[in-house]
């Protein structure tokens, strides 16, 4: 079956956001370009590890002599974008990303591919339901700008969670905390 592309060469938005409360939020990444919206929920690692990865390229790039990119060292004033998520209709969960450059077109890819669950009884093959897999990738293409921006954001999201104990450096839940000291 052919894969489903959910392809952005040029997004008016790109974001990363959660919907719910510290402890209990859901990550999602969003793209919009003109009325087409996707949403894919990501793990909280994911989202932070795509910011930082993403600064690793920027900033790399800046490095190069005679780079004929300009790559901002800080994200530019007119893309902040603070905005919540649009209306979100989860297209799928991210498995397997991937991040890479693209020097033709001077963007920031992400290809972002659904989880696939295995059924270990079965010889590691994928659950199928009804005898087909649908195949399906989200491919997001950023300038450089866009990109400075979204790790910016996606930064302050995955750090806006719940607040780290002091003692033992494990979140502490808005209901309570109880934590033991390391043992001397």
């Amino acid at each position: 079956m052919p894969t489903s592309v959910h392809e952005f060469a040029w997004p008016d938005r790109v974001v990363v956001g959660t919907i719910g409360v510290p402890g209990s939020r859901t990550f999602y990444l969003q793209v919009r370009a003109g009325k087409q919206i996707v949403s894919i929920a990501l793990e909280k690692q994911q989202s932070a590890q795509l910011a930082e990865k993403i600064d690793e390229i920027l900033d790399q790039l800046i490095t190069v002599q005679g780079n004929p990119f300009s790559v901002p060292t800080s994200t530019p004033i007119e893309l902040v974008d603070n905005d919540p998520l649009e209306a979100v209709d989860e297209q799928f969960r991210a498995g397997a990303m991937s991040l890479g450059w693209d020097p033709t077109t001077a963007q920031v890819v992400i290809e972002a591919y659904p989880m696939v669950e295995v059924d270990v009884d079965d010889n590691d093959e994928p659950l199928v339901e009804d005898g087909a897999i649908e195949a399906e990738m989200l491919l997001v293409r950023m300038p450089v700008g866009t990109a400075r921006a979204f790790a910016k954001r996606t930064r302050e999201i995955v750090g806006a969670g719940r607040p780290t104990c002091p003692l033992c450096g494990y979140p502490m839940d808005a209901d309570g905390h109880s934590c033991t000291l390391p043992e001397a």
